[in-house]
């Protein structure tokens, strides 16, 4: 067997074992979506209890719901939301485009940010600015993402009203390049709360890598040929100082989506991790086990495509087989 086959293979039996295991926790949690739908409709009878339980699919054993449920998924059926009353595959189509642009954006910014931050730094470790870094990273590390998002919309909303504190398009709806600039305005909010903490990860990461990469030989060396210091740092220090920050980035994709739950809650961004919010309130079971499935499978997209850039950074990567 290839290694390409090995790894569709691994994969495939990840996916399946996410499944299972997404079920079975749901199933224990605590709560029961008939008695949600029941209470919002006002009251109803046994008889229509028993109906909806019998319609859903809940009046049979955990077990055959499990097999039935593993069967649509591997037809690419995910069920039907219990309160949106949509396939869940349509309402996952709707929510994904807002959930990536907030994620990628953050990730992007806190990269960025981050690692040029971190750069400038390393350069004189012990002046004013590795000081502010160390303390910026300490402080940002520490201070959990919804509180951020909380002052944000605070200062925002009462104290400086620049930037939009809700939703994700403004309620007149422009057309044309005022449409997307409309998007990027509320954009800002929820994307430099996501990315914050990972700004002060990442510039952390980045300092203390290029400290260790500007101490080898091979950057005395560049430094001794009389390379521009700029051309020293920039070309040949940050390549090799990517290396720990592109890994971390594949490992910490998943955080970055579990980051957004409570980001798009706290402005009412219409993503995925809004719609698990929903549904976890709702007892939504076949959207929220939708969610969660989607989210693993972005999830081992992004290690695959941190795989191919720590390949293009690293040229030693290069030599080694798929």
């Amino acid at each position: 067997m290839t290694p390409t086959l090995t790894r569709l293979l691994e994969a495939f039996l990840l996916i399946m074992a996410v499944v299972v295991l997404n079920f079975l926790l749901v199933q224990m949690a605590p709560g029961d979506p008939v008695e949600v739908i029941v209470g919002e409709m006002g009251g109803a009878s046994e008889e229509l209890i028993a109906q909806l339980r019998a319609s859903y699919g809940l009046d049979k054993p955990v077990l055959t719901q499990l097999f039935i449920y593993v069967g649509k998924v591997l037809t690419g059926d995910l069920g039907y939301s219990y309160y949106f009353n949509t396939p869940v595959l349509e309402l996952l189509w709707q929510r994904t485009p807002a959930t990536i642009l907030l994620v990628m954006s953050a990730l992007v910014l806190a990269v960025v940010v981050g690692t040029f931050a971190g750069a400038f730094s390393a350069k004189k470790p012990d002046g004013m600015g590795s000081h502010f870094v160390t303390i910026f990273s300490l402080v940002g590390y520490s201070a959990p993402v919804f509180w951020i998002g909380m002052m944000l919309l605070i200062l925002f909303a009462s104290v400086w009203p620049i930037f939009p504190v809700s939703g994700m398009q403004s309620m007149r709806r422009p057309s044309g390049i005022a449409y997307y600039l409309d998007i990027l305005h509320h954009l800002v909010l929820p994307a430099v709360t996501l990315a914050l903490i990972y700004i002060a990860y990442y510039s952390r990461l980045a300092r203390t890598s290029m400290i260790d990469v500007l101490g080898q030989d091979y950057i005395r060396t560049a430094r001794a040929k009389g390379l521009p210091e700029r051309k020293v740092i920039w070309k040949h220090g940050l390549r090799n100082g990517l290396i720990p920050i592109v890994t971390m980035v594949g490992l910490q994709f998943g955080q970055l989506f579990a980051g957004a739950v409570l980001v798009e809650t706290v402005f009412n961004w219409p993503g995925l991790g809004r719609l698990a919010y929903d549904s976890i309130l709702r007892r939504d079971y076949p959207t929220l086990l939708g969610i969660l499935l989607f989210s693993a499978a972005l999830v081992m997209i992004a290690n695959a495509l941190t795989d191919i850039a720590y390949r293009r950074i690293d040229p030693r990567m290069r030599r080694i087989k798929a």
